[in-house]
């Protein structure tokens, strides 16, 4: 495929949107000052009301992109009532935008605890002390729940809690936004019919 007319100067050309996107990812890495790896994760509850917010990619590649979180939380909770979700990563520095959209599915048990067992040991114990997205009467009711969490589990090894887990976004869009002078920006937008079928490229006005 020829990469004369590629939204970002042609260099990186891919008929695999999600390697396009981990490139792209890899070059935000070294240019982002703070967290490369957020993104916005819009889900929409059983009333009909989207809401959004920021989270952190933990894994992408050719089976979809993964985030974890508390299953009790408000996006835990929609996600399972209505498994779909849009993404958003934003690259300031790049002057880059990825949008992806695409049906959810939790990551295995296994996937789970092995990412589990990777975090920082505080974090770990946070995961068992946050009732995640309800309603708190003040930090110091949160902080008594971490010593407590913390003191149950002393200096032994800490299982993932049964309400933590992954969500993997599995695409059926994936957009590449680049900016332009004049706001004539380029978008490339792929996409597909099927889980795992082929990706068509096409383009959209800015």
């Amino acid at each position: 495929m020829s990469s004369e007319g590629s939204p970002d100067g042609g260099a990186d050309r891919a008929a695999d949107p999600v390697a396009r996107f981990r490139r792209w990812l890899a070059e935000a890495v070294a240019s982002e000052v703070n967290d490369p790896e957020a993104m916005t994760v819009a889900t929409v509850g059983r009333d009909g009301m989207p809401s959004a917010r920021m989270v952190l990619l933990k894994g992408a590649d050719a089976a979809g992109f993964v985030f974890y979180t508390n299953t009790e939380s408000r996006k835990g909770i929609e996600l399972d009532a209505n498994p779909r979700a849009a993404l958003v990563f934003h690259w300031k520095s790049l002057r880059r935008q990825v949008r992806v959209e695409g049906r959810v599915e939790r990551v295995d048990d296994a996937e789970a605890d092995a990412y589990f067992a990777s975090r920082a040991r505080g974090s770990q114990i946070g995961a068992w002390a946050s009732d995640q997205s309800r309603p708190l009467d003040g930090r110091f009711a949160l902080e008594k729940r971490v010593a407590r969490e913390a003191a149950r589990f002393g200096l032994g090894r800490i299982p993932r809690p049964p309400h933590w887990t992954g969500y993997r976004v599995v695409p059926r869009s994936i957009e590449f936004w680049t900016d332009k002078p004049f706001r004539l920006h380029e978008r490339v937008l792929y996409t597909r019919e099927t889980d795992g079928g082929p990706w068509r490229e096409g383009r959209l006005f800015p």
